[in-house]
């Protein structure tokens, strides 16, 4: 019975040093990004060309999948709701990436429309 126990308390410690893990990771892809933005935006707005529109696309999307996806964990508690939000959250989501890489494609560039925008 004792090497039971000991083996559950085994795994248990590793599977929470895992989720340690994880979750430090997932802070620093955090961090990393948005550092990324901070030097995109102005590159961005210096070069405006179809890779600096699809890299600013990919990392404001990622952002907001990971800051609005807290914000929908941290205030709706019950899990049916909670499910039910995150799914709606994930379907705008891919539907705001689709419509600005559409956007980028067909039309001046996410860069060019911020730059036309902001002369007005």
């Amino acid at each position: 019975m004792a090497v039971v126990w000991r083996l559950i308390v085994v795994c248990g410690a590793q599977g929470a040093r895992a989720l340690s893990k994880a979750a430090s990771l997932h802070c620093t892809g955090e961090r990393v990004v948005s550092v990324l933005l901070l030097g995109l935006l102005p590159a961005a707005y210096l070069n405006p060309c179809s890779v600096m529109d699809y890299s600013l696309v990919a990392a404001l999307i990622l952002h907001c999948h990971w800051d609005m996806g807290q914000v929908v964990t941290d205030y709706i508690h019950e899990d049916a709701p909670q499910k039910v939000a995150t799914a709606g959250f994930l379907a705008l989501l891919a539907l705001t990436f689709t419509g600005l890489c559409y956007f980028t494609y067909q039309n001046v560039g996410l860069c060019k429309a911020i730059v036309v925008l902001w002369k007005l």
